[in-house]
């Protein structure tokens, strides 16, 4: 038999073998991060029917080469392009990640059960258990895990990337630690004016997350640019009284521990008389005013604080009349004074003055602009930006509350129109964050950067690192070996996989969430190898039929 037949089935068999990796490559043309592959031709052994002989000096002849004859084709390697990357394709899915490659290939790590397979393909999924997973295996994906008591990743032996764990879909509660107050406190504000004050709240956090919120009542001291502010009483979230400092008996929550510094100070001044009364500036007397008569009324003070007429009375010849009734005095004013201590009550010249021992910290502006001078102490002479909030003192164990600093210095003293606009907000007065405190945080979303960070959205507004993918590098990436399902397995030419792996970045490569690594097969490149490999099996063929014919001829010499 001819060798030229036996050499053409050879090329049959190399070119059908190339035209089935052709075929491979088209079908996986839209495969997420499928990588293409080519077939390397090498040729067979040789058949020496005569070797080579060197050149003979005796006889003058010269060297003769070898004679040798092929035996035909066979695959010498099937090369897979596996450095070089696919289009981007943009799913807008948060678990979907393309890699992007600076100067090595890098892979994801999966483990299916039993060993650690490496892919391109970045489809994942959150599974029923909170792991990350393939799409298409439900292979987790391996990475680094969040050190408990650092909070940073622990870069060690990769393992399962459980990111819906329990532990993660809360973020743990923060308490108040700062507060502030701004805008502008206007002399001229009733509210300002009035016996209650101004009242404004703060609602803050404890350790545990629960809010609470504080009333507090700023007063005008009837001197320009200088008010009051005191703590009126701390509510529970559904309304309810948490602190009272009128009905506290524990000397150790006295308001003067909480909030305030005691001193004995005016806490009103009534220049003028209400209507029905007046005042007889030239016999120094008030009096009754009606058509009847005009009685004289003199102040008559009342010690015990039980007693209903408490603080005093006006009396004149038959009847009583309240502070209330002659000057205006208001209950919130009647009530404070119930409350305190060395309480005085005092007609000069028609001015009623009361004084009494009361819990609070000045305010003081500047006379000449309204800027804010300080927050103190009524006596102090200088005063600084903020005071505390004494919490810590307050709840069932001393961790429960923080102490809340509350910075004053935004405040203005300043001709608003008769309406104040100063609020209380929780947080620095520089960004209003820090020290802000937080609730209990339940998860609201999950997001992955370009470092392959894992981090956590909760609804405090917390953002927590719940892990970090982790990939790894090869020293021959074209080395490995697919074994299906977008995933490849080490050999022993592509260098083994450490366990631990490496942070993306470290090459300066990265990972685009919501985008995945389509196929490289470029169909352009696969359509001429396929004209080529079927030209080339067609010559093959023809190699067949000719030799054929060649041994017809042979047999047909004798008939």
């Amino acid at each position: 038999m001819m060798r030229s037949m036996y050499s053409a089935v050879s090329g049959l068999k190399t070119h059908q073998t190339k035209m089935d990796v052709i075929g491979n490559n088209i079908a996986n043309v839209n495969t997420v991060a499928f990588k293409s592959s080519s077939v390397v031709f090498q040729d067979v052994l040789y058949q020496m029917t005569s070797n080579a002989s060197g050149a003979n000096a005796a006889t003058g002849t010269g060297g003769v080469n070898a004679k040798q004859i092929g035996l035909g084709v066979t695959t010498g390697a099937t090369n897979l392009s596996i450095t070089t990357s696919g289009a981007a394709e943009t799913t807008g899915r948060a678990f979907d990640i393309r890699l992007s490659d600076q100067s090595t290939t890098n892979f994801f790590v999966v483990n299916n059960g039993s060993e650690n397979l490496f892919t391109r393909s970045g489809s994942f999924y959150v599974d029923g258990a909170g792991n990350l997973c393939m799409t298409s295996t439900g292979y987790t994906v391996m990475g680094w895990q969040v050190d408990p008591t650092t909070g940073n990743i622990k870069k060690d032996t990769v393992s399962a990337l459980r990111v819906m764990q329990t532990s993660n879909l809360t973020s743990a509660p923060e308490a108040t630690t700062q507060a502030n107050v701004s805008g502008i406190i206007d002399k001229n504000d009733k509210d300002v004016l009035s016996d209650n004050g101004l009242v404004k709240t703060l609602t803050f956090f404890d350790n545990l997350g629960y809010s609470y919120t504080a009333r507090f009542a700023m007063k005008s001291t009837g001197t320009d640019g200088k008010y009051t502010v005191e703590l009126e009483k701390i509510l529970n979230s559904d309304g309810t009284t948490f602190y009272d400092p009128a009905t506290e008996t524990d000397p150790t929550k006295s308001l003067d521990n909480i909030f305030g510094v005691s001193s004995n100070a005016t806490i009103g001044t009534y220049t003028s008389v209400q209507s029905g009364f007046y005042y007889d500036s030239a016999t120094n007397s008030l009096h009754v005013r009606n058509n009847a008569q005009d009685t004289t009324i003199t102040w008559k003070e009342v010690i015990d604080k039980k007693d209903a007429d408490y603080p005093g009375y006006f009396t004149g010849n038959t009847k009583n009349y309240s502070l209330k009734e002659v000057y205006g005095v208001g209950d919130g004013i009647i009530n404070q004074m119930k409350n305190s201590k060395n309480v005085s009550v005092a007609v000069t010249n028609g001015v009623l003055t009361i004084k009494a021992d009361v819990t609070d910290y000045g305010i003081d502006f500047s006379t000449k602009d309204g800027t804010f001078k300080g927050v103190g102490s009524r006596n102090a002479q200088t005063k600084p930006n903020s005071v505390t909030l004494n919490m810590s003192k307050l709840g069932n164990n001393p961790t429960q509350f923080d102490n809340i600093t509350i910075d004053f210095s935004g405040l203005k003293d300043a001709d608003n129109g008769g309406k104040s606009t100063a609020v209380m907000s929780t947080g620095s007065i520089d960004d209003g964050v820090t020290g802000k405190g937080k609730k209990l945080g339940a998860m609201i979303g999950i997001s992955i950067d370009n470092n392959g960070l894992i981090k956590g959205t909760y609804d405090n507004g917390n953002t927590e690192t719940l892990g970090q993918i982790a990939v790894a590098q090869f020293a021959n990436a074209s080395g490995l070996e697919k074994v299906g399902e977008n995933c490849y397995r080490t050999t022993l030419n592509s260098g083994e996989f450490d366990g631990i792996g490496v942070e993306i970045s470290a090459d300066g490569s990265s990972m685009t969430s919501g985008e995945l690594e389509m196929s490289n097969v470029d169909l352009s490149t696969e359509f001429t190898q396929m004209i080529i490999t079927q030209r080339g099996f067609q010559a093959n063929s023809r190699i067949i039929t000719t030799s054929d014919t060649l041994l017809e001829e042979l047999v047909n010499l004798k008939r």
